[in-house]
């Protein structure tokens, strides 16, 4: 009975260290499977928030994109019309250098024909009537040194020739008495004279005793002793000074120019 009691006490003993060896490791794989699942429930945590991230960012990226899609083709559209605005800055450029070429050679020309014009104003000043010599003189240096300037524009210098051509032209069409010292046969003499358009001058002394006229075939101051003509000098005198009526007055004019200056 006892080595029964003693068998049986053996088998509990050994069972009992079977089922706590199998309940620790029940105990541990329960403790393993939890960790598993802890570990996946996390995994699955990271790798959500991970798609999360990348969904978000995903949709970023996809805005940006459309944002930097849309300012393509702004810029591409803004390109073209800068280029169409090129093209035409380039076209108005390679007029205006066509332009400033064309003026240039033109200013070129302008200003030899300039110089034509003052040259054959300045002779024709020379074989003109001696009249008003200083002011016409003065009027000439002015302007030869006025088209000499490269300060000045062409366009500038064609305009002050035009008015000592037209100040020239007016001397035809009027009459008028100045004063100023002439020359005759030898003689200083400060007389008065009467210029008749660019067609002829008399003179008479203040004292009104002597009277002469301009001989343009000769060149020079003449006296006339006809005291008929004297008188009619001075008669045409005081009309140009508006200092009576104007009438009709018989002056001689002697001869217009040399025969060999005359041109054909």
């Amino acid at each position: 009975m006892n080595s029964k009691r003693m068998a049986y006490r053996g088998w509990f003993f050994v069972l009992g260290a079977i089922l706590a060896a199998a309940g620790a490791a029940w105990a541990q794989t329960g403790q393993d499977a939890r960790e598993a699942v802890d570990q996946a429930v996390k995994v699955r945590q990271e790798t959500q928030q991970g798609l999360d991230a990348w969904a978000e960012e995903k949709d970023d990226l996809l805005r940006r994109f459309r944002q930097a899609q849309a300012s393509v083709e702004w810029l591409e559209e803004r390109q073209g019309v800068e280029q169409q605005r090129v093209r035409g800055l380039e076209g108005r450029i390679a007029e205006l250098e066509r332009r400033l070429g064309e003026a240039d050679r033109l200013e070129g020309s302008l200003q030899d024909t300039l110089q034509v014009l003052f040259h054959r104003l300045e002779d024709s000043v020379a074989r003109s009537l001696p009249f008003l010599p200083g002011e016409r003189r003065f009027r000439l240096e002015t302007l030869r040194d006025e088209l000499s300037r490269p300060d000045i524009a062409s366009a500038e210098k064609l305009r002050r020739l035009l008015e000592a051509l037209q100040v020239e032209a007016a001397y035809g069409a009027t009459a008028e008495v100045y004063q100023s010292e002439i020359e005759v046969a030898g003689e200083k003499i400060f007389a008065d004279i009467l210029r008749l358009g660019r067609v002829a001058l008399f003179w008479m002394t203040p004292d009104r005793k002597q009277a002469g006229t301009y001989d343009q075939g000769e060149g020079s101051w003449l006296a006339l002793d006809d005291g008929g003509v004297r008188r009619r000098i001075g008669l045409a005198m005081e009309m140009a000074s508006r200092l009576r009526p104007v009438e009709l007055i018989d002056l001689p004019l002697g001869r217009i120019a040399p025969a060999a200056e005359v041109q054909p």
